[in-house]
């Protein structure tokens, strides 16, 4: 009998600590309900990081050593050789606000040497909840031309064009830029870059910015701030197939590094540029075309000075898309076109280009790239220093990409 006495008050128990637990249960799901849980996020769920890296070689089939292009690769010609990392970066990033984003972008491997520079910090700050008119306060890539404000981790040629690349050093500047576009539009812009299809990234469907004009990581020197503008649009056909049109302009005046510091001559010259882009997305053929026309500075060989002088270029890209398993392998040639001085060289040095690449990209998966690019290259590159240097030549271009 004490056996059974015991079997039923444990049973007892265990159905008196399941009716309690059952009905503590109960009262904290209605209390939940009623009051529900704040939830905070931690540091970690705000914040997030990527990047890449880039291994370069440019030694391979060189026909004339003294052919180089410093704005371009700085390991390229000249008594520069061997592996060179273009560049290591690293990107902080998060939406650490519903209407608040933030980017810090650090490179390791800046200025031919590795050694570390900001090249973007800036935070956007939205006027609505669907982030369709937002500002972007602290420097970023300024909104003139798609490829300079293409990745250079999504760009086909190693090098972006002179054309436009010559705008702005680095394509980076400080200041305060504005940008609209709808919902629809922004996810367009995200696909385009998430799918493998090279965009150029959300810089808005108009954007409008003023910025301080003497490149970045530099201040003003003349406070007399550049404005620029662009207005762009990926159309979206029932095939699926995208084009996106574009057209861009900016204006100021430019504080030009003179050979001689001492030198009373002229030293701000105006700069303007405008131009139109139009890209046919690779699905598979892409096509892509980019020109500028102009005025800045421009150092004249016969008289020894630097004058006010118009410039023009740009390119045409032709790519194909080519999915084979889960390798990507997209052969491209480009050919570029410059005749202008590059305002942030000494002397705004005169600059005569013509260039041709063929090449192909290959990825095996999406944390590996690899780029092998042929270059024929006529270039003239003239100032104070060396005011007679027009070079041909061709090489083998290869690079190693990581994305991580």
């Amino acid at each position: 009998m004490r056996i059974n006495f015991a079997l039923a008050m444990a049973i007892l128990v265990m159905v008196s600590i399941s009716v309690i637990a059952r009905g503590a249960v109960q009262d904290t799901v209605l209390s939940q309900e009623q009051n529900p849980p704040r939830v905070v996020n931690t540091w970690f769920e705000k914040i997030q990081l990527r990047g890449y890296a880039q291994l370069r070689y440019n030694g391979l089939f060189e026909t004339n050593p003294d052919l180089k292009c410093d704005q371009c690769d700085k390991s390229w010609g000249g008594d520069n050789g061997g592996f060179f990392f273009r560049r290591i970066r690293l990107i902080f990033y998060g939406q650490i606000h519903p209407q608040v984003y933030f980017y810090i972008q650090p490179d390791f491997a800046s200025g031919g040497g590795n050694f570390a520079q900001i090249r973007d910090a800036y935070f956007d700050l939205a006027f609505d909840k669907k982030q369709e008119f937002r500002v972007r306060i602290g420097q970023s890539k300024v909104p003139f031309g798609f490829e300079n404000l293409q990745s250079s981790s999504n760009r086909l040629p190693l090098d972006r064009n002179d054309g436009l690349n010559s705008a702005v050093p680095n394509e980076r500047e400080t200041g305060l830029f504005f940008y609209y576009a709808p919902q629809k539009i922004r996810e367009r812009f995200r696909f385009l870059t998430s799918s493998g299809l090279k965009g150029s990234g959300d810089y808005g469907m108009f954007g409008l910015g003023i910025y301080n004009g003497q490149g970045p990581n530099q201040q003003d020197k003349n406070r007399n701030v550049h404005v620029v503008s662009r207005f762009t649009y990926p159309f979206e056909f029932s095939s699926g197939q995208i084009l996106e049109a574009s057209f861009q302009g900016y204006v100021g005046n430019y504080i030009v590094t003179r050979n001689n510091p001492a030198s009373t001559d002229q030293v701000e010259f105006k700069d303007f540029r405008y131009g139109p882009t139009v890209v046919l997305y690779p699905q598979p053929f892409g096509l892509q075309a980019e020109f500028n026309w102009g005025k800045g500075p421009e150092y004249d060989p016969e008289l020894d000075d630097v004058l006010e002088s118009p410039l023009q270029g740009g390119y045409i890209l032709a790519n194909y898309r080519i999915l084979k398993g889960k390798d990507v392998i997209i052969p491209f040639t480009r050919y570029h076109y410059y005749k202008g001085g590059k305002k942030f060289e000494i002397d705004a040095t005169r600059h005569r280009v013509k260039e041709l690449e063929v090449g192909f990209e290959w990825q095996p998966h999406r944390n590996f790239e690899l780029v092998c690019m042929y270059t024929f290259s006529d270039r003239t590159a003239e100032n104070s220093l060396n005011p007679s240097n027009r070079q041909k030549g061709s090489l083998l271009r290869l690079q190693a990409q990581v994305n991580f």
